[in-house]
């Protein structure tokens, strides 16, 4: 047994990044706690660090502490509660046919490819566009934690790849790339159902689909995942719409 599986959140430090521009909210700036040392965290650490709203980029664990905004709220999916809804039961129906293979992370000249890809044509101009193959690789084949990457291919032609942390009460997305040229496709919608699926079959009560911002239209698809549940003042409680008061 790892002398590191007892290690309490308390032995952990924490500390405030400088003001960054904000990569969600135009003209506001950003700034993160970060908990370390890396070494520290291992899979039982990060599970409860992620109840209390952390999420990782690589080895760098950390929630955002802005100086005058509170928009970023961490969300998690209620497995046992969710039903989709019409929109989505046709986009399972669009993919379900799609061959899924459970992988260790590894770099693959066809993950970086499909990678540059999303981020040229999906968030174009935004900071991940211009990322080399040390940068992608630091940003997601980097963990410290329980991971597993998951390809999803159509006639043996990659499509989709999510990159998953496995955690004590749930499953974590990290981070879905997918063909960004395939008219009528919902490749985002679907990922999520599969990893519902996943949580089911796991038997895990919680799928954290990182933070959802109000203002910010690429986050608003996260509260189509109902019923959803969001951090607030250290609470975990139900978001429709905005939170239920």
């Amino acid at each position: 047994m790892s002398l590191l599986r007892d290690i309490p959140i308390s032995a952990l430090q924490f500390y405030l990044t400088a003001p960054y521009p904000c990569s969600y909210l135009a003209d506001k700036e950003a700034r993160s706690q970060v908990a370390t040392p890396a070494f520290l965290i291992t899979p039982q650490v990060y599970s409860e660090l992620v109840q209390h709203g952390f999420r990782r980029s690589g080895t760098f664990t950390y929630r955002p502490r802005c100086d005058s905004c509170q928009a970023c709220t961490p969300v998690r999916v209620d497995i046992a509660g969710f039903t989709p809804n019409r929109s989505q039961r046709r986009s399972w129906k669009r993919h379900r046919a799609l061959e899924v293979n459970l992988l260790p992370l590894e770099d693959r000249d066809d993950y970086f490819a499909l990678y540059q890809r999303y981020q040229n044509t999906r968030h174009r101009d935004g900071g991940m566009d211009n990322d080399d193959k040390e940068q992608y690789g630091n940003f997601l084949l980097q963990s410290h934690v329980d991971s597993i990457l998951v390809e999803f291919r159509e006639a043996g032609v990659l499509r989709m790849v999510s990159v998953i942390d496995v955690l004590e009460d749930g499953l974590s997305s990290v981070y879905t790339f997918y063909d960004p040229d395939i008219p009528g496709s919902s490749f985002g919608t679907f990922n999520v159902l599969w990893q519902i699926e996943l949580c089911r079959k796991l038997q895990l009560p919680h799928l954290y689909l990182g933070f959802w911002i109000e203002q910010s239209q690429k986050m608003a698809y996260k509260a189509n995942f109902q019923p959803l549940h969001g951090l607030q003042r250290g609470t975990w409680r139900p978001l429709i719409h905005g939170f239920e008061r």
